[in-house]
């Protein structure tokens, strides 16, 4: 790659390019580091020069001009990824998009806008007339959209709207190709699968078009229980509940709320599992109602009616992966699994893997739709000894029935599918002919021959210095 070349060009374009060795380190990392494992093996990485478009043109001549000379691409929103996504593995530029922030229009039940919006200045967008965006991340604050669409799966509302991939809640993507001559492609229907949550390795994203629900002052409500089976089965039923409007439902196991909620922490005791919840105003009452079934439940907190010495904030960055951060504040050898415990008994199979790795693993449970059915899925919180314990506590959470989604790996593959996505490979084939963009995280396209019999070991995931 002619970096020098490239960067030349795209000065003398008038783009706004960085090559400032502190801004692009800072600009080259994502939170990776939640991960013991990738932080070893990605700690080092870094871009040789940042180029932040304002506008689709822009991106089209950056794209262009690093395919004229053999620039890698790897493109970044505000980096809160988890499992180095927005790592340049090979060098090269970062496309940095947070400046193409614009929301270009909002109508009833659907919203245009580029990707380098924020999450929350989209929702305070919606919010003026009356929507709001039906899920994001708990880094609602500091995320943005397009890199919730290719980094992310779910979040804040999948309780009701189930994953990003499923059917109807991304509407249209527009991308660009990185070739020669770089296209603009319209992504909808079934090939929206070719290059959402594909971490930019198969095109860029400069549109999204997505739908919006009704905007709702939510209420953020904490419940203590004294028995974890019975949290579990509440948020479980609550969730089954059809008449009762929720956005949030979420189970921590003991000491979780204890040992790393700060705020929380004064009003637990050290057995308490705790339910972290948000709830439409109209569906208050109801909710009163259903909750007195449960004689176990202790509603220790509601926004608006609990005066605390010290409020807790937004109930929802207590849950999805703000609980992680949250626990790494406090213990640094914390670390994290992503679990799919699915729909068919997820109630069981979470007990079962509570008595058998517990307190070495503690459950975390993020309550979701899956195809009509109430699921749920682990951001389980584990001490972290060493990699090959890490290992073998997947293995177990797999031989039990539950599919890992490995955050200690930055493949597509090896984060989840654990076989090749053909449509996304495909589309690669044909949008990124020389493989130029975000290179390193698909096994496919760099070891088509790869047995996923041998899932984990992938040689690509090994330690390597900054000499190499």
């Amino acid at each position: 790659m002619n970096i020098a070349a490239a960067i030349a060009a795209l000065t003398e374009m008038g783009i706004e390019t960085d090559t400032n060795p502190a801004s692009v380190k800072a600009k080259s990392r994502d939170f990776f580091w939640y991960s013991p494992v990738l932080k070893d093996r990605l700690d080092h990485v870094v871009a040789d020069f940042v180029a932040t478009p304002k506008n689709e043109a822009e991106v089209i001549s950056i794209l262009k001009t690093c395919y004229a000379h053999d620039v890698p691409v790897t493109t970044r929103g505000t980096g809160t990824g988890n499992y180095g996504q927005a790592m340049p593995l090979a060098g090269g530029c970062i496309l940095h998009l947070n400046q193409m922030n614009a929301v270009k229009d909002i109508q009833p039940g659907r919203l245009i806008c580029e990707p380098g919006v924020l999450l929350k200045d989209l929702d305070a967008a919606c919010n003026e007339t009356g929507q709001e965006i039906r899920m994001y991340s708990s880094t609602w604050a500091t995320a943005t959209i397009g890199g919730f669409i290719a980094g992310g799966s779910g979040g804040i509302g999948s309780v009701r709207w189930g994953s990003l991939r499923d059917p109807g809640n991304i509407i249209r993507l527009r991308v660009v190709t990185m070739e020669a001559e770089p296209r603009t492609l319209e992504i909808a229907g079934d090939d929206l699968h070719r290059v959402s949550h594909a971490y930019g390795t198969n095109g860029i994203i400069t549109e999204i078009e997505i739908p919006l629900a009704p905007a709702y002052e939510w209420k953020g409500i904490f419940l203590a229980f004294s028995d974890f089976d019975e949290a579990l089965q509440y948020s479980y039923d609550l969730a089954s509940c059809d008449g009762l409007l929720i956005k949030l439902a979420t189970v921590f196991e003991a000491p979780i709320a204890k040992d790393y909620f700060q705020r929380v922490a004064p009003h637990v005791e050290e057995n308490d599992a705790l339910v972290a919840l948000m709830v439409a105003p109209h569906a208050m009452p109801g909710w009163e109602t259903f909750t007195k079934g449960y004689p176990g439940a202790r509603t220790i907190y509601v926004q608006g009616e609990t005066d605390w010495p010290r409020d807790p904030g937004l109930v929802f960055e207590y849950g999805w992966n703000h609980t992680t951060l949250r626990a790494l504040k406090v213990d640094p050898s914390i670390t994290y699994l992503q679990i799919a415990y699915g729909t068919d008994d997820p109630i069981a199979l979470v007990k079962a893997v509570k008595e058998r790795l517990s307190p070495e693993v503690l459950q975390h449970i993020e309550v979701t739709r899956m195809n009509g059915k109430v699921a749920m899925g682990g951001l389980t919180l584990v001490k972290f000894t060493t990699e090959e314990r890490l290992d073998e506590i997947i293995a177990i959470h797999e031989e039990m029935g539950a599919m890992n989604f490995n955050p200690h790996r930055y493949t597509l593959e090896e984060g989840g599918r654990q076989s090749v996505d053909e449509r996304q490979l495909d589309f690669k084939r044909e949008a990124d002919p020389k493989g130029l963009l975000n290179p390193g995280k698909m096994i496919a396209w760099d070891d088509p021959d790869w047995s996923y019999d041998r899932m984990y070991a992938w040689p690509g995931l090994q330690p390597k210095t900054a000499a190499e």
